[in-house]
């Protein structure tokens, strides 16, 4: 099966689902796809379970592929993430991400400083300096390189499998908010600080000090996103009933 159709047929699926397209209800036959993306079954077949593995639709026999409600979706899917960010409802998914960032990275922040293994908190020290010469050059795509890697490492040497896991989240978000055009070309210079002071921090071991410098970072992103997700409602899961 080519790579390249499979892929293709998940993210024309996927991003019409995400945007409301193709609304929560809408069913859709095997066979129709198949002619609309000049595909094979196979491709459908294998496409639509991806997106059901992201609960995005499920397949009913002798009815078709149904789109599922949003609070069915997957929302810690990295595809799902980046889907979202495409389309309308990016501040809102923005605003998700940031609130769980600033939970998160703050405590990964104190625990790396407590158990990361010295080879980590060496590299992040290198990684923060890197960011701060990237980001005074204007090179956007490094920058962006090294804090996808600076975050990474932080949740990493957390030693907390759990927080680890959340590196593909924090990806999409740095990743959509420069394809987005909402990082400025040159970083505030307080934020590269910031990043150097936790790195510094862990190097040292200082718990406390590692929390609260990532915790500026994280009220900073929000100040700074705030307005992109003025006015959008927030999502409501429903409890299911035990």
């Amino acid at each position: 099966m080519s790579t390249s159709l499979h892929h293709r047929a998940v993210e024309h699926l996927g991003t019409r689902i995400v945007a409301g397209t193709l609304p929560t209800g809408h069913v859709m036959l095997a066979e129709h796809l198949e002619d609309e993306l000049k595909v094979s079954r196979s491709v459908i077949r294998e496409a639509v379970r991806v997106l059901q593995s992201l609960g995005l639709v499920e397949t009913i026999k002798r009815v078709g592929i149904r789109v599922l409600p949003a609070h069915r979706w997957n929302p810690f899917d990295p595809l799902v993430i980046r889907w979202r960010l495409a389309g309308e409802g990016r501040g809102a998914q923005l605003r998700s991400l940031a609130e769980l960032r600033s939970a998160v990275e703050p405590a990964a922040a104190e625990l790396a400083a407590a158990n990361a293994p010295e080879a980590l908190r060496k590299e992040l020290v290198e990684i923060s300096l890197a960011m701060r010469d990237a980001g005074e050059a204007g090179d956007v795509p490094r920058f962006l390189e090294l804090d996808i890697r600076f975050h990474a490492l932080v949740l990493c040497g957390s030693g907390n499998e759990m927080f680890a896991n959340l590196i593909g989240q924090v990806t999409e978000t740095l990743t959509g908010r420069t394809a987005h055009g909402l990082m400025p070309e040159h970083p505030q210079k307080d934020a590269l600080q910031w990043h150097m002071d936790v790195a510094h921090a862990i190097e040292a071991g200082n718990g406390a000090e590692a929390r609260e410098a990532a915790g500026r970072i994280m009220r900073e992103a929000i100040s700074d996103l705030a307005p992109s997700w003025h006015g959008q409602p927030r999502v409501f899961v429903p409890v299911e009933r035990r």
